[in-house]
């Protein structure tokens, strides 16, 4: 029998699947610290939508589960601009698309989306929506992501098209197909709407939006100066081992969270 040599871990390597120096998530001692820290992060990510103009109107939502019940989500009110959300604002809505905390209204497609999702997988614990110009534009051209460089193997394997357009999502049904369809992928470019991405945690749900937003332009301006050259299969599989981990993922929203909290400490109002 040939004995399998094992390759000590190098000094310069944290102890982590992806060598990087990051810490463990949080834990917390009580439902509600959970609770205030979810919709800490769920508020930052709506300011850091809006700092980085992923506003359209009145489009575009981030919910994340509640942690006391999983028919409950948290979820941004319809008609307050991204940039002026405060934690005091947050709504929380249940299966029936009731709000049953907060004083603002519910954007319908908010609901019919969001509600779809997370009783549809239990690991998508947040999820984010937005009608941002580069992942319309690549959903335009019926196109996903190609692995043209680290951040975009990200989602290698691991995105899905729906060209299944209806119009605006207010509708159930629709709301389910998508989340059908999204199954355990981490993105969802919506043909002719926007684009979803889902995680286990706020943090991770919207590290993947702006970088999926961000690789959608890169391609986007590739294509436009010439051909390009994407990775090959192999080269795409060891891209996506890095920066497709999660847990970096979500330490990687740490800095925008540090970022926006510094710039606006008036979005942690309650």
């Amino acid at each position: 029998m040939t004995e399998i040599a094992t390759q000590e871990r190098a000094d310069y390597l944290a102890d982590t699947h992806t060598g990087l120096p990051l810490p463990t998530e949080p834990v917390f001692d009580s439902v509600e610290d959970d609770r205030r820290h979810r919709k800490q992060r769920l508020t930052a990510a709506l300011r850091l939508f809006g700092k980085y103009g992923y506003g359209e109107g009145v489009s575009g939502h981030i919910s994340v589960r509640d942690p006391e019940g999983d028919d409950l989500f948290w979820v941004n009110p319809f008609g307050v601009p991204f940039s002026r959300v405060k934690v005091r604002d947050l709504i929380l809505v249940d299966s029936k698309g009731r709000v049953v905390e907060g004083h603002h209204r519910l954007n319908p497609s908010a609901f019919v989306i969001h509600s779809a999702i997370h009783r549809a997988h239990p690991g998508a614990v947040a999820a984010a929506h937005g009608h941002t110009p580069h992942s319309r534009a690549l959903g335009a051209l019926g196109r996903l992501l190609e692995p043209l460089d680290q951040e975009s193997a990200a989602f290698y394997g691991d995105q899905v098209l729906y060209g299944d357009y209806e119009g605006p999502s207010i509708s159930l049904a629709q709301g389910e197909d998508i989340a059908d369809r999204l199954g355990d992928k981490r993105a969802i470019l919506l043909r002719h709407h926007g684009l979803i991405t889902v995680g286990g945690s706020v943090d991770e749900a919207v590290h993947w939006f702006f970088t999926y937003e961000a690789a959608a332009q890169v391609q986007l301006l590739a294509a436009a100066a010439g051909q390009v050259q994407p990775m090959s299969h192999e080269q795409a599989e060891a891209a996506r081992d890095g920066f497709g981990d999660r847990h970096l993922g979500w330490f990687s929203f740490q800095l925008l969270w540090d970022e926006i909290v510094h710039e606006q400490p008036d979005l942690l109002d309650e």
